[in-house]
């Protein structure tokens, strides 16, 4: 077996009448993201980079904004068919470790819930599912309350 690596970026801005949902959990705030699916922004980085890691293309080309069937998509679904293109060609994903960037709303008081449903979807251990939330120190779009951004990184064994 191979270890592989792949990186994932993924940013929504906040729109009116949207839920907000972060790594599956809804979070109680009055914008949602703005996005074809749930725009769950925590999903789409660790869905790209699992594809990146086994040299997939990305999200997009996987669940294309065009296709009505991604219309309100719940991003941990991507997040799962994208662990299946892993195991269709024989491999696993070891761990992920993602960080959220956000003024707001909120996050750490929904980090345990975030984790559950993502080694859930992952099949993995809690303790090999790392996610951090940080602020943008109030600078640039996302300081100024825009949107959020996520950024993700995946390990995953791969046959040679």
């Amino acid at each position: 077996m191979i270890t592989l690596v792949g990186i994932g970026y993924d940013v929504h801005r906040f729109a009116e009448g949207r839920k907000c949902v972060l790594g599956g959990v809804e979070i109680a705030y009055p914008l949602g993201l703005d996005g074809h699916s749930d725009a769950d922004v925590l999903c789409h980085a660790i869905a790209d980079a699992i594809l990146g890691a086994i040299g997939e293309a990305d999200i997009g080309h996987h669940f294309p904004n065009t296709d009505p069937a991604c219309k309100g998509m719940n991003s941990l679904e991507i997040v799962r068919r994208s662990v299946e293109l892993v195991k269709a060609q024989g491999g696993r994903v070891v761990n992920i470790d993602c960080s959220l960037i956000a003024e707001a709303p909120k996050i750490a008081p929904h980090l345990m819930a975030m984790k559950a449903n993502l080694s859930t979807v992952l099949g993995l251990p809690e303790r090999r599912v790392g996610i951090k939330a940080t602020t943008n120190e109030k600078m640039g779009f996302l300081g100024r309350k825009e949107g959020i951004a996520a950024m993700a990184v995946a390990s995953v064994e791969m046959p040679e």
